[in-house]
């Protein structure tokens, strides 16, 4: 799994195009303050070692949320961070499992549309950790 992560002062999104046919009917748009922003890519090689990447990917988003003092997070499929990607089923299973454990934590979860293209902007702190990359 690749992982770009934002302190976003401001973050905003609105469904541009459905893109699978899983995908949810009429989402809508949605604005924020104060967020971590995950884009994410989870790979190929994710699924057979589901717990371990579960289990990063959620330390890695508490670490950056605590080093910023909030509890909004927004998750965002971003497949354009490696050539190698899982189907969306394995990715949304994955995902979906460490949106528990974030839920569980109390974080205020949020999730762009997935299955569709959206239109976003965001305004994003200038701190060095306000722009975190990590492989998992």
């Amino acid at each position: 799994m690749k992982i770009i992560m934002f302190y976003a002062l401001e973050f905003s999104w609105k469904p541009y195009q459905k893109v699978l046919a899983s995908g949810e009917e009429a989402p809508e748009a949605k604005a924020l303050s104060k967020a971590v922003v995950i884009f994410y890519q989870v790979e190929a090689e994710d699924p057979p070692r589901e717990k371990k990447v579960v289990e990063k990917l959620v330390k890695n988003i508490k670490w950056l949320a605590r080093k910023f003092e909030t509890k909004t997070i927004v998750l965002h499929s971003f497949n354009h961070l490696s050539t190698s990607k899982a189907s969306p089923e394995e990715s949304y299973a994955i995902i979906s499992k460490a949106k528990e454990k974030l839920k569980r934590a109390d974080f205020e979860l949020y999730e762009t549309p997935f299955g569709w293209l959206n239109e976003w902007k965001m305004y994003v702190a200038g701190e060095s950790l306000a722009k975190v990359f990590k492989e998992i």
